[in-house]
């Protein structure tokens, strides 16, 4: 809205866009932090004089938005050297390029730090224009050039991995192979193209992974045994998501390319992110993650990450000069933000207090766990459960509310030569996040089985006050005791009429590779009964029916079934009027629909669950989704057995844990139950129902149906 106050330097603006009217008072109060009078002056009638070349309210809006961030670093009077050019660009056929230009004004600027590299990078957009943009016997421009917009919004991007310089010579090279090409060309300035990446990468500054490669292989052998091939990865093409280091089997993952920063030279960032990962190759010990929060791994994580910094160091002390300038020195002031979730924060802190005896932080309870850390490396080298036990207690002694909130404090907790620490973890449960070759191999005879799944956490629902209860239910996860197979196999003998009429139904309802679509008006082919009615009814005089045509669709299954069963003591109860317990007759519809899924061949799992009080719910595997319905399976639902209360929100929670992972389009979990939930530590008969309703809604979410 334009307020008395503002009225003069809108009426020197003098437009009539209702888009600039409505942002114009946001943009001054920028343009007057930064602006003196004479600066304000400049700024209007530059904006206004873009506003009048005829190209729309776009060129205004963009200088008005951008012009203040490009004068704090270039100042004042180079406002008038962009007005200039872009009426330039208007006047040469270049139309479409002047909002994108002044679209990046700002962020090519902030790259470029100085007034005398951003008017270098306008030169060398006017020659780029010039050189691209086509002409008759040299006289003025009879066509744009198809390139400019692209590179333009571009540009803030290769700034940040090339000079000025750097950025010519690519520049160079792209208009002397493809200046005849224009789709060639632009594929080349939009960096669609394999000449694009390369020449880009020949130009890149810092410390280039191909010339050090010798130094940095006889290093890792040398110093720690290690002959493993080095692999470079490209920082330069994926800005989303910022890859970090990792290894496995195939070899160590490394960036192409390290600036110095912090005073470590870009060679010694390289030796110390080798140094870390072949520190996790040499004392780390996978675990087992299925049952940890995210929360828990992250904390879990940091812990051992100091620990390998730790013994690397001991190892050469040298390195502690390059570890400490690289990590980040974060605030610890700024825990006291309520509106965001802290938890990285919390986690660099106690971190750069571990490896930095000159870090200072105040809290008692994260000096606590510094200390603890000490304690734990000063006799030996500790251990990864060590500092699983130590990133566990962590989580649970400084857990906030705000933890879950939306907004994560990221500033100063990036720790870029640590490695993603893939190789820490280990998965039971297949799933479609998981790459194949990093699931866990069933162990051979010879071999050690895996450790016990530890607890895991869920949250409750209290509906007095609307709000979760953290990691307020304590799940234990087992596999089920096996009884005897043929048990089921009497069962499914038993039942064999109900089984047969099964099967028929089962086999109409399987998938197809091809349906028939009918009555089209297009199609693939004629209709040949729909054909003929029409011309009857045409040769009689009735309206024919267009939709002579018919089509064909491929019909697929893509569904995950997950049974859960409640196991509480009151299914030991007979049916009313019958001989047969409640868990007796839930055994026999579980196995007839294990048997049904089984011959449509969808992934199933059957789990069963029971409770006494939050601190202990049992959560029994029947079956896998990896596992077939075989006797292994058929003799652990033989000996099922009932006990205990029905605390239901939990279990559904898990058994969704797993049934998310799966890669299908649908998925379902089916909850046979007797009863309402209910637990004897819970007076209040609506809390776990509300519980169970919440989880209901929380799987829905999550597109899966209960």
């Amino acid at each position: 809205m334009i307020t008395p106050e503002i009225e003069p330097y809108w009426r020197l603006l003098g437009t009539r866009f209702k888009e600039v009217e409505a942002v114009f008072p946001d943009c001054l109060a920028e343009a007057r932090q930064v602006l003196g009078e004479s600066g304000l002056d400049v700024y209007l009638e530059s904006a206004s004089f873009l506003g009048r070349m005829g190209r729309g309210a776009e060129p205004m809006l963009a200088f008005l938005e951008e012009a203040p961030r490009l004068v704090r670093v270039a100042g004042e009077d180079i406002m008038g050297e962009v007005r200039d050019f872009a009426y330039h660009l208007s006047c040469h056929t270049n139309g479409p390029a002047i909002v994108p230009f002044l679209q990046t004004l700002a962020p090519v600027a902030e790259r470029l730090k100085t007034p005398a590299l951003f008017r270098r990078y306008i030169e060398i957009v006017r020659d780029f224009a010039h050189r691209t943009s086509g002409s008759v016997h040299g006289g003025h421009t009879t066509f744009p050039s198809p390139s400019l917009p692209d590179f333009l919004l571009q540009a803030p991007r290769l700034l940040s991995l090339v000079t000025i310089e750097g950025l010519q010579n690519w520049i160079d090279y792209g208009i002397r192979h493809y200046l005849d090409h224009p789709e060639r060309q632009r594929d080349y300035f939009q960096l669609q193209s394999a000449d694009a990446h390369a020449v880009l990468q020949r130009e890149r500054h810092g410390t280039l992974f191909i010339d050090n490669e010798r130094r940095l292989e006889l290093y890792l052998r040398a110093c720690w045994f290690e002959d493993e091939r080095l692999i470079p990865y490209s920082l330069a093409f994926d800005e989303l998501r910022r890859p970090t280091p990792y290894y496995d089997e195939t070899g160590f993952r490394i960036p192409d390319v390290y600036d110095d920063r912090g005073g470590v030279s870009g060679i010694d960032r390289y030796r110390l992110a080798l140094a870390h990962m072949a520190g996790h190759r040499r004392w780390s010990e996978p675990m087992i993650a299925d049952n940890w929060s995210p929360f828990q791994r992250l904390a879990v994580e940091c812990f051992e990450d100091c620990r390998i910094d730790t013994l690397v160091c001991r190892r050469f002390p040298g390195l502690w000069a390059s570890l400490r300038a690289l990590h980040p020195r974060p605030d610890p002031a700024d825990l006291d933000i309520e509106d965001a979730s802290t938890i990285r924060l919390r986690l660099a802190i106690v971190s750069r207090a571990m490896i930095d005896p000159d870090f200072r932080i105040e809290d008692t309870t994260m000096l606590d766990f510094v200390e603890r850390f000490q304690a734990c490396l000063a006799e030996g080298d500790g251990s990864t459960r060590q500092m699983a036990d130590l990133g566990l207690l962590f989580i649970a002694r400084t857990r906030r509310e705000s933890d879950f909130l939306p907004r994560i404090i990221f500033d100063d907790t990036e720790i870029d030569y640590r490695d993603d620490n893939r190789n820490l973890w280990l998965f039971i449960e297949e799933g479609e996040d998981e790459p194949e070759d990093e699931r866990v191999r069933e162990p051979e005879d010879d071999e050690e089985t895996p450790p016990g799944l530890p607890p895991r956490h869920y949250d409750e629902w209290d509906y007095a006050t609307q709000c979760y209860r953290p990691d307020w239910v304590t799940l234990y996860e087992v596999l089920h005791p096996a009884g005897r197979a043929s048990d089921i196999d009497r069962i499914l003998e038993k039942h064999s009429a109900l089984a047969k009429r099964l099967k028929r139904l089962l086999d109409m309802i399987k998938p197809q590779d091809r349906v028939r679509i009918r009555f089209q008006e297009e199609g693939s082919e004629l209709d040949l009964d729909v054909a003929l009615r029409s011309i009857i009814d045409f040769r009689s005089g009735a309206e024919p029916d267009p939709r002579i045509n018919m089509s064909h669709r491929t019909a697929g299954r893509s569904i995950a079934v997950s049974v859960l069963l409640d196991l509480s003591e009151s299914l030991c109860q007979p049916v009313a009027g019958g001989q047969q317990t409640l868990l007796e007759l839930s055994r026999e519809a579980v196995a007839l629909l294990a048997w049904s899924i089984e011959q449509l061949g969808d992934p199933l799992a059957i789990g069963g669950f029971h409770s006494n009080t939050r601190h202990d719910v049992r959560y029994l595997h029947f079956k896998g989704f990896s596992e077939h319905w075989g006797d292994e399976v058929k003799g652990r639902l033989a000996a099922m057995d009932a006990a205990y209360s029905t605390r239901m929100g939990a279990a559904m929670r898990h058994a969704a844990h797993y049934l998310k992972a799966q890669p299908t389009d649908k998925k379902l979990l089916l909850v046979l139950t007797d009863g309402e939930p209910a637990d004897i530590d819970v007076k209040d008969e609506r809390m776990l129902i509300e519980d169970a309703h919440r989880a209901v809604q929380e799987l829905d979410a999550d597109g899966i149906h209960s």
